[in-house]
């Protein structure tokens, strides 16, 4: 018996610095690399080209969701194994990947732990790990929804979850210009997502929600035992919590003064 076939699937935007790196931890053993690309200016296209990915460019953006399943109509192969630029394969989860293959189960999706390294070190609390996510399912089981931002692959009922050994590295922030300036282009994102829905917001309601968000990260979630980086981690989750509040209500309040 022939083990089944698997892609791995990104969708990115002026991610050459990172992509290599990512495409090296899956080169030689998936079967197929599948790129869709929002509009790069960088070397995105060549590295892609390095490792005989399937490129595409889809420059009208829809939200990251959307993006998504666009970008699985391109998949050929039995899997679907998702991952973002600034991720790596580590060789456990590797294996255990491999492992699913050789006796794939047909209705079901896995969720695989990531460890972030973040401000010069791993998370390992902040609520931040094992920070599982669904990113190995069978290509015609499901899919991603469509939402803007923070989008998730749809469960039925009928599905089931198995949780698999292995860390997938995340390196999601180079500096702390880059953590804002892509924070920032989240809150944007939510409060768009939010604003499309006819949904308002106080400032109040964003003190509150960054009050708790950091009380979540750095105490019940002993973010403290991160040392300074998760205490930094906490106090910018907890900004970037209120910044996109203050965005929604900056918005209901722009429009009642037209």
């Amino acid at each position: 018996m022939t083990n089944a076939t698997i892609a791995a699937v990104l969708i990115v935007k002026n991610e050459g610095e990172n992509l290599r790196a990512c495409l090296q931890s899956v080169a030689g053993w998936v079967d197929e690399i599948i790129i869709l690309d929002s509009g790069s200016s960088d070397n995105t296209a060549e590295i892609a080209a390095e490792f005989n990915a399937r490129y595409d460019i889809e420059p009208i953006w829809q939200g990251y969701g959307r993006q998504r399943q666009i970008a699985q109509q391109r998949v050929t192969a039995d899997w679907c194994f998702w991952l973002d630029a600034d991720e790596r394969v580590s060789p456990e989860l590797r294996q255990s990947i491999e492992a699913v293959l050789q006796q794939p189960d047909r209705n079901t999706a896995y969720t695989i732990p990531r460890l972030n390294w973040v401000f010069g070190r791993y998370i390992r609390h902040c609520g931040w790990y094992p920070d599982r996510v669904i990113r190995l399912y069978p290509t015609k089981l499901t899919r991603y929804n469509a939402a803007l931002v923070h989008e998730k692959v749809e469960i039925t009922p009928s599905m089931q979850l198995q949780p698999l050994r292995g860390d997938l590295v995340h390196i999601p922030y180079k500096d702390l210009e880059h953590y804002l300036v892509k924070s920032a282009r989240y809150a944007k994102a939510w409060a768009d997502g939010k604003e499309a829905k006819g949904k308002s917001s106080s400032l109040l309601q964003g003190l509150l929600h960054a009050l708790g968000c950091f009380s979540r990260m750095y105490i019940l979630r002993a973010g403290f035992l991160d040392g300074k980086a998760g205490f930094l981690l906490s106090v910018l989750s907890a900004h970037s919590t209120f910044v996109k509040y203050a965005d929604l209500w900056l918005r209901n309040q722009n429009k009642q003064s037209k």
